[in-house]
């Protein structure tokens, strides 16, 4: 139980989510961007790709308008900042074709933020505008990055947003100009509202991890945390007598499932951490990435001028960052990049 607590801390998990794959689909954005980023095994394809560390998303709540949207974002943490927000709505094609000989092939869509709650809310804020053609369907996303960071900031505040349709030649609102995908059609699962927040976590570490956060050390140390927590273990391997295994990098499979997390882990089943075993003895050789305080350390050691230094340690040189697509404890779908989580090298330190 306390390795699996230490485990939760890693994974940044403060209460364990419900088991909600098994009745619910996460958005197709949220898988696209996960396949975007990382390998099969979640594993950050090349740096930079994400625009903060965590992506959130929510689901439009409201079931009964059509044209009011609200996200109930009371999910985002203490200290989180918002980098980027996106309104992302699904427009429905037109079916029927007006023979009104005044109706042009365009409207102007609004996007306005309420600044009140209530069956017939007035008061709004104009956000964005845009003309949309009446006979295509697809998304359409809006920026909302001002909004939504107001929102953060005083959850209150919140009252969703409101779209309005008006003609072209004399904007005069019709409502049923053109519809938007709503959540409560069971056709349109896959076509739900989403507010989708970018955003830095800018998480402080607990007193318990003594070291400075970008110390190459510390991010030895997380790693080795998690690997401490999730190797094998293994018998002993039998070597021939005095032979001596040089530092290499070996397999760590790390299975949500046999954690007991598969039920809320959409992407990916499991990764491969690998870790570091071996010994760092003189002459260090090329392959063995030792940095030159390990190379004098090992000639201190093999010349026995200091009885109390020991050879130098086998740990990761190199780390990636690991991402996790997965249901929060209110079943948003969250992305989220874990930094240093697998190894791609070791060395001798």
């Amino acid at each position: 139980a306390a390795a699996l607590q230490r485990l939760r801390e890693v994974f940044d998990i403060e209460e364990l989510p419900p088991d909600v794959l098994s009745r619910k689909k996460p958005p197709q954005f949220m898988v696209d961007l996960f396949n975007k980023v990382a390998d099969p095994y979640g594993v950050t394809r090349a740096p930079g790709l994400l625009q903060g560390d965590v992506v959130r998303s929510f689901e439009d709540t409201v079931h009964v308008d059509q044209h009011h949207f609200y996200f109930d974002i009371s999910a985002m943490e203490k200290g989180e900042q918002v980098l980027k927000a996106e309104f992302r709505v699904f427009k429905l094609k037109m079916t029927r074709v007006s023979r009104r000989s005044d109706v042009k092939h365009f409207c102007k869509v609004k996007v306005y933020e309420l600044l009140e709650s209530g069956s017939k809310p007035q008061k709004k804020h104009l956000i964005a505008s845009r003309l949309l053609s009446l006979y295509t369907e697809g998304w359409e996303v809006f920026n909302v990055t001002q909004t939504a960071s107001k929102w953060v900031r005083n959850s209150s505040s919140n009252h969703g947003f409101l779209i309005t349709a008006t003609h072209v030649f004399n904007n005069r609102i019709e409502h049923n100009l053109i519809k938007f995908a709503k959540s409560q059609d069971t056709l349109q699962e896959s076509r739900k509202a989403l507010l989708v927040l970018f955003t830095n976590s800018n998480k402080r570490r607990s007193p318990s991890f003594v070291l400075s956060s970008t110390s190459k050390f510390t991010r030895v140390f997380d790693y080795e945390l998690s690997v401490q927590l999730l190797r094998p273990r293994a018998a002993p391997v039998p070597s021939a007598k005095g032979q001596v295994t040089a530092c290499h990098r070996q397999e760590l499979h790390v299975d949500f499932h046999a954690i007991g997390w598969s039920g809320w882990i959409i992407y990916p089943s499991g990764y491969n951490a690998f870790y570091c075993r071996g010994s760092c003895l003189f002459p260090l050789g090329e392959s063995l990435n030792a940095t030159n305080h390990a190379t004098v350390q090992s000639i201190v050691h093999t010349l026995k001028l200091s009885q109390d230094v020991s050879t130098p340690c086998c740990v990761p040189d190199e780390l990636k960052s690991l991402n996790l697509l997965y249901f929060d404890d209110k079943e948003n779908v969250v992305l989220k990049n874990y930094k240093d989580m697998v190894a791609t090298r070791c060395g001798c330190h």
